[in-house]
């Protein structure tokens, strides 16, 4: 892997990016994006978002001192351009691979590096808390936190806009506006910034007229109040009146964020004010590549591979878990009218947007405001709708207290669908949905399911939505749709019924499978029955709480494995050994899972390779396993996986 010639290739380091003449830097910005089109094209990744803020990255690392000055990304899938500029171009072949690039900020990779965040809205609070660090070490450094106008609608940016605004710290906000986030952007926020027109130079002189009236007994305060009321009223004829002066914050913008000059000179001005300042760059999300400019969804935010010439995917299409889900959505809509659709700034990816083609006035699109939907849903539900959020995995562990306080606590009737479950792949672990299964298990009353294939996402849904006393959740993981693998047997009916796949004559092992790892179990039998051992496979379709089936089944056989996407801590497993042991059960089980950890990027198969998590590797454990359960040694038997225990009677 080599750097690429020319202007481009010159460019390693801030300090080498600072002694491009200016003259040139239109040259260098159509560099960049004409590699930025080449290598994404090859391994997929975050493309639109970063053809739009080539410009505003220049000038960032030509005004700002990277890694002495901390620039900080919100959220990180806009920094390939830094990265690019900070020594890494060399790695673009293997971006978002095993053992390559991060597709997002990582520390492990460079200094210029500081947060790691790929969940929006949490920028302005690292940015607090390094400013107020820096400050009390007497330390002269300056804190950028450049933040998308999506992630302006998470309501963690606005705890702390409140705090950075009573400071006096060195703080620049930039907001980098393309009027989008995944989808084009929500809310009251949205048509604000559109409007903002302000003029900074006004702003230091009221502040000076401040300063001089208030020496001035009884006359200045008054007269300075007169005078402030006359600068509003003058502004509101002239422009908008913007929320920021409100909070307290200089607003300095806006800006075209595709002139580098004018970005280098508002940002110069920015530092030098010594306080928090919002600096305000209007961008184009996809700048520079037609395919991306004409994308009307979500300008090429996030391809897969394609081909750079048309921008087209590459790959073949396939029938998808969301695509499942949102079918079945439509359906049962069509014939409820109390179904109402919910998502946090990602309709598209997570189905919603099919109900929203149907029924455009019964879906409510928040923004990235995880929380605030989950609280918004028990408002719908206590007014008589029956909520479906739809929401990644990843993305619901921001919501857990309005979740549990909110809608559980109240016994409402709520459906989550949480898209992108257990190991997504090369987006890496801060988007891994591997902890849904363990958080939720402590939420009283709710119920969580996970289909192994299409037919039983629409059966398990409806499933859901039929609950009228809690919550519900159903979550499936990312890709295409496998194989419909039928059940051989059924046993009870609706939640808490159970499908047996496989039961060989002899009661050796039973395999509990959660969702699409019913697939893998299957395979595993199979090895195992070629050993001469009797195998039950059994998919539990509800996986909280624990299915008296399940219970039974495993009181019939000498030793329970339990096989799940998510992590072991808290886990389905750990499930299945209370409930074994509060029916004083005491058949041995082991739990195969995810171990507790943040895991390294790459395919799917790629990460349940190196995690032990195939079907060669779970037959090899479960081969010694059986073959050790009658010996003084079943006991315990550890590895990092799994660890064979016998409940308590």
């Amino acid at each position: 892997m080599t750097s690429p010639d020319g202007l481009l290739g010159s460019v390693q380091s801030p300090a080498d990016l600072r002694r491009v003449p200016a003259d040139r830097l239109p040259e260098l910005a159509s560099q960049i994006r004409e590699f930025l089109v080449t290598k994404v094209a090859k391994t997929g990744g975050h493309l639109g978002p970063n053809l739009g803020v080539v410009e505003l990255t220049l000038a960032l690392h030509r005004v700002f001192d990277s890694p002495d000055d901390r620039i900080l990304f919100d959220t990180g899938h806009q920094a390939y351009v830094h990265k690019m500029l900070t020594g890494r171009q060399a790695g673009f072949d293997s971006l978002r691979q095993r053992d390559g690039l991060s597709g997002y900020p990582c520390r492990a990779e460079s200094d210029h590096d500081t947060i790691e965040n790929s969940h929006a809205s949490t920028a302005l609070s690292y940015a607090d808390g390094l400013a107020k660090a820096y400050a009390l070490k007497g330390e002269r450094r300056h804190v950028v936190a450049v933040v998308g106008d999506g992630a302006l609608t998470g309501g963690m940016c606005w705890e702390a806009l409140n705090n950075i605004a009573a400071s006096d710290r060195p703080l620049v906000i930039v907001v980098n506006d393309n009027g989008r986030s995944y989808s084009p952007t929500i809310g009251g926020l949205a048509t604000h910034l559109a409007s903002l027109r302000l003029s900074p130079g006004y702003e230091r002189v009221l502040e000076r007229v401040k300063e001089s009236l208030s020496r001035t007994p009884l006359v200045g305060p008054p007269a300075y109040e007169v005078l402030h009321a006359v600068k509003k009223g003058l502004k509101d004829v002239l422009a908008p009146q913007p929320m920021f002066e409100d909070l307290g914050l200089k607003y300095v913008g806006p800006v075209d964020g595709h002139d580098i000059l004018a970005l280098e000179s508002a940002l110069v001005k920015a530092k030098r004010f010594g306080g928090p300042v919002i600096v305000h760059a209007m961008t184009q999300k996809g700048r520079g590549y037609q395919p991306a400019e004409t994308d009307a969804a979500d300008r090429l935010h996030g391809p897969g591979a394609f081909d750079p010439e048309t921008g087209k995917p590459l790959a073949k299409p396939s029938a998808k878990w969301t695509s499942a889900f949102a079918e079945e959505l439509v359906k049962v809509a069509g014939e409820r009218n109390d179904i109402v659709g919910i998502t946090a700034a990602m309709a598209g990816p997570t189905g919603i947007e099919k109900l929203r083609e149907v029924y455009p006035d019964r879906v409510f699109d928040v923004g990235i405001a995880e929380q605030h939907a989950v609280t918004s849903a028990a408002g719908l539900a206590l007014g008589g709708m029956h909520p479906v959020v739809a929401l990644y995995s990843t993305f619901l562990n921001r919501a857990f207290d309005q979740l549990l306080l909110d809608v559980a606590l109240h016994e409402l009737p709520v459906t989550f669908v949480l898209d992108r479950s257990g190991i997504t792949g090369p987006d890496g672990p801060s988007h891994y949905g591997i902890w849904d299964t363990s958080i939720l298990g402590v939420v009283p009353g709710l119920r969580l399911a996970a289909p192994r294939d299409g037919a039983r996402v629409a059966e398990e849904f409806r499933e859901a939505v039929a609950v009228d006393d809690g919550p519900t959740v159903v979550r499936f993981p990312t890709g295409s749709l496998p194989a419909e693998l039928p059940a051989v047997e059924r046993l009870g009916d609706g939640i808490g019924a159970v499908d047996v796949l496989r039961r060989d004559a002899r009661a050796d092992v039973l395999l509990v499978a959660v969702g699409s790892f019913a697939h893998l179990a299957m395979d595993v039998a199979e090895r195992l029955a070629g050993q001469g051992y009797g195998v039950t496979v059994v998919d539990p379709r509800w996986v909280r709480p624990v299915s008296p089936h399940v219970v039974a089944l495993a009181a019939e056989h000498r030793l329970v494995v339990t096989v799940e996407d998510g992590v072991r801590a808290g886990g389905f497993g750990t499930a299945v050994v209370q409930a074994l042991s509060d029916a004083e059960v005491s058949v041995p089980v082991r739990d195969i899972a995810v171990p507790v950890g943040f895991h390294q990027q790459g395919t799917r198969n790629e990460i349940l390779a190196a995690l032990g998590l195939t079907a060669q590797d779970v037959a090899r454990q479960v081969t010694g396993w059986i073959a050790g359960v009658d010996s003084d040694h079943a006991g315990t038997v550890g590895t990092p996986t799994g660890q064979l225990r016998r409940p308590a009677r």
